[in-house]
């Protein structure tokens, strides 16, 4: 399933642009999977260490999975910019789990990674390397969630408009990699994992970040983190699109040049190893 070219490119945009989790994300896990700073946390796909490194003091050590060296690169930096002790960095894939010989784990963790992966092979491969009582939980944004009272004098980013932006550079149908966008699209994690040996998850919610607020470059980092808008899809014409984006924003907000961006509640979906 891994195909490298997904996020080639995009892991020095991660941090600056993707809207984090809820600030209660570890509190919620912590209450929800009994954690008390011991055990081990795998974070698969891991990115920049998104999730890893923001739980790290639910666990004992922390292993961050992750197939793209560039985005193991900005995990390291940021863990020693932060001062995040016990982690290990791993480069390989969800489905090379099997033979990574790695310890028990209390918990495994996918942050917006699940579909992109062997989905019920890969969920069987956590299943074993749990720990009895281990958890695996699925980790994403619910945009779908009621919306808090949008910020004053500050516009939502204008999705519609630099979507259209984007087909226009790269034409109507978006590409993640090599494929095609849609080629990730499959059936609810509940039921895919209601097919393996965790039985269906139980979902529960983590308040979203009411306050994010990005100025221009931001909102361009948050589109370059993304497969189907990636650097490399540009080629040539990279520079053209941002400079097109750049003006597309900078006219959207004219006062201030900061935008709204609301990704919605954090939605987790928790499956125990019975």
């Amino acid at each position: 399933m891994y195909d490298p070219t997904q996020f080639k490119g995009t892991a020095r945009y991660y941090r600056q642009g993707r809207p984090p989790y809820s600030a209660q994300l570890g509190e919620v896990l912590a209450g929800e999977l009994g954690l008390d700073g011991s055990g081990q946390l795998l974070d698969v796909g891991s990115g920049p260490g998104t999730v890893g490194l923001q739980l790290a003091s639910l666990f004992a050590h922390v292993t961050l999975l992750e197939p793209d060296l560039d985005m193991l690169a900005e995990a390291r930096t940021y863990a020693a910019a932060e001062r995040v002790a016990g982690v290990d960095f791993v480069r390989a894939t969800a489905e090379d789990l099997p033979h990574l010989a790695l310890p028990p784990m209390r918990t495994v963790t996918f942050g917006q990674s699940f579909h992109r992966t062997d989905r019920v092979r890969v969920a069987e491969a956590v299943w074993h390397a749990l720990e009895p009582g281990g958890a695996i939980v699925l980790i994403g944004h619910d945009p779908t969630r009621p919306a808090p009272r949008q910020l004053p004098d500050t516009p939502p980013v204008p999705h519609d408009d630099v979507d259209r932006l984007i087909s226009a550079y790269l034409g109507p149908q978006r590409r993640s990699g090599a494929r095609p966008a849609t080629f990730y699209q499959a059936e609810r994690f509940e039921q895919t994992l209601a097919r393996t040996r965790f039985g269906r998850p139980r979902v529960v919610y983590a308040p979203g970040r009411p306050d994010i607020v990005r100025d221009v470059d931001g909102v361009i980092a948050g589109y370059l983190s993304m497969s189907f808008a990636a650097p490399h899809l540009f080629g040539s014409r990279l520079n053209a699109f941002i400079a097109e984006l750049r003006v597309l924003l900078e006219q959207a907000s004219p006062a201030s040049g900061l935008f709204w961006d609301w990704p919605g509640d954090t939605e987790i979906l928790i499956a125990e190893r019975r």
